[in-house]
């Protein structure tokens, strides 16, 4: 009985914010979707660096590059992080007649850390568009609301504070569900932003002390 009230109750609410419900529902919908959508694509892929990354400066410091690549091509699958260091394994790999070149190796992992990185923040550029235009779309419908309250008061015959109230409270429906959706997309926003923050600064750092190791080696 208390679970029918509470529906019947959010679906006064949503006939009460008028045709603008519409558009933030839809909204709202975004917003759960691509954040239960990334949870589960950051939870899948795992993004730590440290263990991959003393392991293949293990096989380094021990020429075996054909040895670094057996162990980091397995983990490609789960582990963004291999996929940048197999890169750099590879264009570092002494083979006959290419010469090492720091500039190219960088290159080679700059390219597939962009990939990465790019498929991390999927769906992140929403989030922010979405943070914003919610809280636009509630106060559009204040306004509209609004409108028609000042409606109503200019038609009736004897203005009391019930009118305007009334008016009010369904103008503002609009604005707390749209503040609502926009403050759920920008902490989806802002979680997501700093894993993908710390696994590029992971990347730069253990990147940058395989490709010093790699060259120490060439001197």
């Amino acid at each position: 009985m208390e679970s029918s009230t509470v529906s019947f109750s959010m679906m006064e609410l949503f006939k009460l914010g008028g045709v603008l419900m519409w558009p933030l529902l839809a909204y709202s919908i975004i917003v759960v979707t691509i954040g239960i959508e990334r949870i589960i694509y950051f939870s899948y892929h795992n993004r730590k660096l440290d263990d991959i990354g003393i392991k293949t400066s293990e096989f380094i410091a021990n020429l075996d590059y054909a040895g670094a690549e057996a162990y980091l091509t397995p983990l490609t699958k789960k582990r963004m992080g291999a996929r940048v260091l197999l890169a750099l394994v590879k264009r570092a790999s002494p083979v006959q007649g290419r010469v090492f070149s720091e500039h190219h190796v960088e290159k080679a992992v700059e390219t597939e850390a962009m990939l990465c990185i790019n498929s991390l923040e999927n769906g992140l550029s929403f989030l922010v568009a979405l943070g914003s235009l919610s809280p636009l779309t509630g106060f559009l419908g204040t306004v509209t609301g609004m409108i028609g309250a000042f409606k109503s008061i200019a038609e009736a015959t004897e203005v009391n504070a019930q009118i305007v109230a009334n008016g009010i409270y369904e103008a503002l429906i609009t604005t707390v569900v749209g503040l609502v959706i926009a403050i759920a997309a920008m902490i989806f926003h802002a979680v997501f932003n700093h894993m993908v923050g710390k696994f590029t600064s992971d990347v730069e750092k253990t990147c940058s002390d395989l490709i010093a190791e790699i060259a120490d080696q060439q001197k």
